[in-house]
């Protein structure tokens, strides 16, 4: 039994950020609050230290020897006096034995008392801390000293009850607790809020480009800072490439369809025509015309799938291609279609002249042109074709309507047309503006001398 396979959920910007933050902060804090905890133990244990060197010196400065024992007046400290205080003192000799004891450690016993059992050390003070029955844990102050009347050494004991200080040092950590778990608490929130405020460019770029999926947008339109800046930019030349590449492609196939016109209509004029003359579309005429414009519909498919692939200005390396030639197979072609209109064409080829391109962007060019030029004119085009300053001039009349001059930048726009009583779809022109337009040309629309519409191409 093969069990479902399991994908990892990407883990979002902002919670790697809270998350990466927030073990940041714990360290932070916690290291913090080790660090205070630590200082503040040692500022007690030094409070504690100084204080018990204070009674050391108070009960030095009272202390009286008397017929081998010591004599102590009451001194300042009450604690000294009250039994069970929490501050007992003593007095000791080079044996330990205890000469004097303070009121308050008359219920105090020293036999399990540490120190008793290092050398004294005259001058020194000792610090430390031992474990009794009777009071708990103590910490205690050792003073060696050399007492010149007697001749003799003695120690000088003080000892304190831990518990006080371990209550402030409970209470400070409680305190410590507090005051950070609040801290990290505010902390926690600021970092989120700052986080949200921070990857508010990045929720904004989703949500534009949600619209865009949507179609309520054509591009992004915010500013962005500068490190989303790219990525925006980036993103509304994809979205343009793209545009631009549906937009070419719907626009191929207009071309196609519309190029594709002129093959059916000679196709659909030699079946006509073999029908009215009682032949049969086998003969070898009309065989030949119909091979012709197979082949003719297959180089426009060829050439249209090329073009709708292509991008950018074409080249000038392709091989050159004879004008003349050309333009005489279209005008041949189009004779076939029009041949109702009895329309006749004053040709001027000059010989040499070529097209530095594509042979079938010549095709496609002089075919539109010319397609035009029998549509609209009455019955008579000129054709004149001839280099002159290293360019190529292509120059189409006819002697129909013409167009006004008003309309002759429109009627070079894709879908505009001049007539629109004759049949067609507004796109041929359009199509030689995209060639002439790739090659850097130039396409212009004038009055010829036949008083119609003049097209002139320069290359």
């Amino acid at each position: 039994m093969s069990l479902p396979a399991t994908h990892n959920v990407p883990i979002s910007l902002q919670t790697r950020l809270v998350l990466a933050f927030g073990i940041l902060l714990i360290l932070f804090l916690g290291l913090t609050g080790l660090v205070l905890d630590r200082a503040f133990r040692e500022s007690v244990a030094a409070a504690v230290e100084e204080r018990l060197q204070l009674q050391i010196n108070a009960l030095i400065g009272v202390a009286e020897p008397e017929n081998g024992v010591f004599f102590v007046p009451d001194l300042e400290e009450a604690r000294f006096s009250q039994i069970n205080s929490g501050l007992y003192g003593f007095i000791l000799d080079a044996a330990g034995q205890v000469l004097w004891r303070s009121p308050s450690a008359l219920n105090l016993s020293l036999d399990q008392a540490d120190f008793l059992n290092q050398p004294m050390e005259r001058g020194q003070t000792v610090f430390g801390s031992m474990e009794t029955t009777e009071q708990g844990r103590l910490s205690y102050a050792s003073y060696g000293i050399f007492w010149s009347p007697l001749e003799q050494e003695f120690s000088f004991v003080v000892m304190e009850s831990v518990e006080p200080t371990t209550a402030e040092i409970r209470e400070f950590q409680s305190n410590l607790y507090l005051w950070f778990g609040g801290l990290a608490l505010l902390l926690s929130i600021v970092q989120i809020l700052l986080l949200r405020w921070g990857m508010k460019p990045l929720q904004q770029l989703a949500t534009e480009v949600s619209s865009i999926e949507a179609g309520e947008k054509d591009q992004v339109e915010q500013q962005y800072p500068p490190e989303l800046q790219a990525v925006s930019k980036n993103l509304n030349l994809l979205i343009k490439s793209e545009r631009e590449r549906q937009s070419r492609y719907r626009t191929t196939l207009g071309d196609l369809a519309h190029s594709l016109k002129t093959p059916l209509a000679v196709i659909s004029g030699i079946v006509q025509q073999t029908g009215k003359d009682g032949g049969n579309v086998s003969e070898p005429g009309a065989l030949k015309d119909l091979e012709e414009q197979l082949e003719r519909m297959n180089q426009i498919v060829s050439y249209q799938l090329k073009r709708a692939t292509r991008s950018g200005k074409s080249g000038y390396l392709g091989v050159p291609v004879k004008v003349a030639p050309a333009v005489a197979k279209i005008i041949g072609a189009l004779a076939k279609v029009y041949r109702d209109r009895q329309i006749s064409v004053d040709q001027e080829l000059e010989t040499d002249a070529v097209f530095h391109g594509e042979e079938s962007d010549l095709m496609e060019l002089c075919g539109n042109l010319l397609d035009n030029a029998f549509k609209y004119g009455d019955s008579r085009i000129h054709v004149r074709v001839f280099h002159q300053s290293r360019q190529l001039h292509i120059e189409i009349e006819d002697d129909g309507n013409g167009i006004a001059e008003g309309d002759r930048e429109w009627v070079l726009q894709r879908g505009a047309r001049g007539d629109t009583l004759k049949s067609g779809q507004g796109i041929g022109l359009a199509v030689a503006v995209d060639i002439v337009s790739s090659y850097n040309g130039e396409i212009s629309v004038g009055t010829g001398s036949l008083g119609g519409a003049k097209i002139k191409v320069v290359l």
